[in-house]
């Protein structure tokens, strides 16, 4: 009788999974904007040596960070914001000193190009930019026409193949299975099965059979394992993110962070106080529990 193979545990720390991640690499990261981002892996990578990274996101603070820091040589997005804030302020003054390479392109085809890399497809046709000046700043963009009697032309929206991708979601067994229970998955299972490895974070671990506990759909089961590499329980780990309904976004702490972007002085004593280099994400979220006091 043939013994079935034992399931792999997969929980890493995030500094493990920063140590195999490395300068150069394409490094997808999930979320939107400023929600459900995985802030805790970005300062793990803040914290490391790894640097000229091709980032590709739904921006947010993850990008404001990495821009901040100087670890982008290119980034691939269809928005990088605060949500609340329009503009996220490092990618604002990054860009306006020509800090990076950019390649900006609409939502739908940023979506598709996920979508052929999961894939394996070099592209996928959209109608999505055809008319706009998303293919006047992307001269490296090119169109399909339909072989069939219709004729039609398209965008090739080329695949958004990924080294690395990371992800955070609301909780996550040991095998790799994730699930988000807030309003939207942001296409994390497809960063994930765009990526040749793949790290999720989540609010909480949890034995494989609480997923579906409490009448929760399996449609909340986002991410499989065979897509995953690795991942890493870490409690507050979107912060200051939303994670609903886990936490919502901490708005204090966001202006706060968008305020001290404003001014070389205040960003450098706001890096000390939350993202030194020898500190690690139980120091981070003291020091912002810390902050929260002092407003009082």
């Amino acid at each position: 009788m043939t013994t079935p193979p034992q399931r792999r545990d997969k929980t890493m720390t995030p500094e493990e999974v920063v140590g195999r991640l490395s300068s150069g690499m394409t490094i997808g990261i999930g979320g939107w904007g400023s929600r459900r981002k995985p802030m805790a892996l970005v300062r793990a990578l803040l914290r490391s040596s790894v640097t000229d990274l091709t980032v590709i996101s739904y921006g947010g603070p993850d990008v404001g960070l990495l821009a901040a820091a100087g670890r982008i040589r290119r980034l691939v997005t269809a928005f990088v914001t605060l949500d609340s804030i329009p503009l996220e302020p490092h990618y604002r003054a990054a860009r306006q000193r020509g800090a990076f390479a950019l390649t900006e392109i609409d939502e739908a085809m940023f979506m598709w190009g996920l979508h052929a890399a999961a894939n394996r497809l070099p592209f996928l046709p959209v109608r999505a930019g055809l008319g706009s000046d998303v293919m006047r700043v992307n001269p490296g963009l090119r169109t399909v026409t339909s072989p069939y009697e219709d004729g039609e032309e398209f965008v090739a929206a080329p695949a958004l193949r990924m080294d690395a991708a990371l992800v955070h979601l609301n909780r996550a067994d040991r095998l790799g299975n994730g699930q988000y229970l807030g309003p939207d998955p942001y296409f994390d299972d497809l960063f994930c099965e765009a990526a040749d490895a793949a790290y999720v974070s989540c609010e909480r671990l949890v034995e494989t059979r609480e997923l579906t506990e409490g009448g929760r759909p399996l449609s909340t089961l986002l991410v499989q394992r065979h897509a995953v590499t690795g991942v890493v329980e870490t409690p507050g780990g979107a912060h200051f993110t939303s994670c609903v309904p886990d936490h919502p976004r901490d708005e204090p702490f966001q202006k706060a962070y968008a305020t001290a972007a404003a001014d070389p002085a205040a960003w450098a004593a706001f890096a000390a106080r939350f993202l030194p280099p020898d500190g690690d994400e139980k120091s981070y979220r003291e020091a912002v529990r810390v902050w929260h006091e002092e407003q009082k």
